[in-house]
Formats: C-alpha cells, structure tokens, sequence
C-alpha cells in the first residue's frame, strides 16, 4: 500500500504576515487544494495524509467536502520543525503501508506522472527524489558577499518533491536524525546519515514551490496551461 504524506503545517513567514500561502487562491482554487488533486488523481496512492496546524482542521475538511477528493484521507498535527511533522505523518499512515510519498504542501504542479516515476523509483531503489539539474552557473559564497569558488553546475542538482521511500528506509533515517538531534531540511538528508542512496528523477516540467509573493504569477501560469 502506498501513502502520500502532504506536509501542510508551515506558516510560510516570507510570504509576509498574517498570510497562509496554502489558502491562496489561484488558477481558480487554494495552493492546497492544486497539491491534493495531484495525488488524489495518481493511481500509484491509496491513502493522503495531511499534516496540518493545529486547529486548521476544519479548513481542511472543507476543502475535502466542496472538491470531492476520491481517495481516503485523515488529518494529523504538525510538529515543531519540517521533520518533525513529517514524523507525526509517519506515524499516521495505514498498518499495511510499505510506501510513502512525502511532498509540500505549496508544490502544486507536480505532474502526476513524477509522483508515479518517483514511487517505482524508490520500490526499487529504497528513496527517490524529484529533481531538476542546475541550470545557472553556481558560485560558493565567501561570508555571503563575495565568490569564494566556482563549483561546476553539470554536478549539481536542485531538489524538490516529492520525496518518496520505502517506509522502513525513512523510518530508519529521520529516527537516526532524531537520536543524533540534528535537523534536516528535507527528508533526503536525512537518508545520507543512514547511506541510503537516493535516486534523482528528473522532472521535465517545471514544478515550483510557492514561497514569495511573486512566485503566484508563474504558478498561476502553469496551472491554467
């Protein structure tokens, strides 16, 4: 059985105060709402789980209610940190649950063929990650105003999500961030800690996350083509 754990519990402060981006309307609807067709609609999922804040629920139920999701739902509170929400999403998914898919909240046009190309990845695999390769030259910063080097962009990577997993394999690796107490910035960091090697999927179409103001123009854009 595999599960979508949508993390949906941030405040997303850059987006300016007393402003939940989730519930931005664009292209016709919430962010929130982009997101969760798109892993209604994969056939790969058979569960959502929806991280959330704490007395957000009845928001959330609806949004279920007026777009008619197909697939079963439950709701459960965010944590502290990005970690730990995702851990409390962990801990939700069904009994028989052997894969999970992990994705924010704010990234509403992941296309429904990543999501599926990411899940058969990680069955594989063991954790996967969509993901798109650099395409500006990328310096390292010195104290963070002057270049300290040049690193070579035909290595690198920009990742998003979903990131997806075998349960056991993300079980085991944020439980070694937790015992070590650090924190992580996504889930894949959390799988070098273990050495799992994660697979990069490349996504073809543009898949942003809505993070400033000026980002709703172009997801407006991409929504709506």
């Amino acid at each position: 059985m595999t599960s979508a754990i949508i993390v949906a519990a941030g405040r997303g402060t850059r987006m300016g105060p007393q402003v939940d981006k989730l519930f931005l309307e664009v292209a016709g609807a919430p962010v929130i709402v982009h997101t969760w067709r798109r892993f209604d609609a994969c056939p790969g999922v058979d569960e959502l789980v929806l991280v959330v804040r704490a007395g957000m629920e009845s928001a959330f139920e609806e949004l279920a209610a007026t777009h008619r999701f197909l697939r079963p739902y439950r709701l459960v509170p965010g944590g502290a940190e990005r970690q730990d929400s995702v851990w409390n999403g962990l801990n939700a998914v069904a009994k028989d649950c052997d894969l999970v898919a992990i994705q924010d909240g704010a990234r509403p046009c992941t296309p429904v063929d990543q999501i599926q190309r990411c899940l058969e990845a990680a069955r594989s695999i063991g954790a996967a990650v969509a993901a798109q390769r650099a395409t500006d030259t990328i310096k390292e910063s010195d104290g963070g105003t002057a270049i300290a080097r040049h690193l070579d962009r035909n290595r690198l990577w920009t990742v998003q999500t979903p990131q997806c997993f075998r349960l056991e394999v993300i079980r085991r690796a944020l439980l070694a961030v937790r015992e070590a107490g650090r924190q992580v910035t996504d889930d894949t960091a959390a799988c070098e800690l273990i050495g799992q090697r994660v697979e990069l999927v490349e996504s073809a179409l543009p898949n942003p996350k809505v993070t400033m103001p000026a980002d709703l123009p172009w997801v407006n854009l991409l929504l709506q083509s």
